[in-house]
Parts: structure tokens; sequence; C-alpha cells
């Protein structure tokens, strides 16, 4: 099993719940492939740094979770065939990655003073 961070950005169109169903809909759909949700991690509504479609926002969303690596071709169809993503980007953890997110999402810093003996 690998770590992975997807990041959705949805159409500004979408309802909030039908943000929810798309988040849901993703969500089960790696736990049905043997995959575990680590965290999600809504954003909501953001300004995109240019406009998609001719759309000046989106809805981002970024996911964090495990799955075997052959998993990501499944992933990938299903949010290329939906109408309702404008882009995606799956990326692989490392450990390095793994515990960053760790730490950040215990909200304990990180110790960059070294202690003297």
């Amino acid at each position: 099993m690998n770590n992975y961070e997807l990041m959705v950005i949805f159409t500004p169109i979408l309802s909030e719940d039908e943000f929810k169903n798309a988040q849901k809909k993703y969500s089960e759909l790696i736990t049905e492939n043997a995959g575990t949700v680590v965290h999600s991690n809504p954003w909501g509504l953001k300004s995109l740094a240019y406009p998609i479609d001719k759309k000046t926002t989106g809805i981002y969303w970024v996911i964090e979770f495990t799955a075997d690596a052959t998993f990501n071709e499944k992933l990938k169809i299903a949010l290329l065939r939906d109408e309702q993503v404008m882009r995606h980007m799956i990326t692989k953890l490392d450990k390095y990655a793994v515990e960053y997110n760790a730490v950040k999402k215990s909200g304990v810093g990180f110790n960059t003073q070294k202690q003297e003996a």
C-alpha cells in the first residue's frame, strides 16, 4: 500500500449537498478498492490562478489516502469521466510527506531548535 494525496477542483456551480455527495462518492471508491482514507479536507470555494472553462473559481477538496498502485488508474478514469471535476492531481507521498501531514494535522509544530546538552 502506498500513500497518496488527491486534490480535486470541482465546478463552482455545485450546491453544498452535491459537493458532499461527490466527496462521499470518491471516498467510497477508495474504500471499495481496499484503500483507506487517512484525512479529508474540503477547502471550499477558492479563486483559480487562471480561468478554466471560463470559470474563475472552483471548489477545492484534498484527500489523503492509502491504496494499491494499480488503483490510481481506476481513480483517474472516474475523475476524468465526472463532469463536475474541472481538474485533479494525484501525488504519491514519501515517508517525509506522510510525517509532515501527520504533524500538521495534530497541531504540534516541528522542533527546529537543537537541544543543548
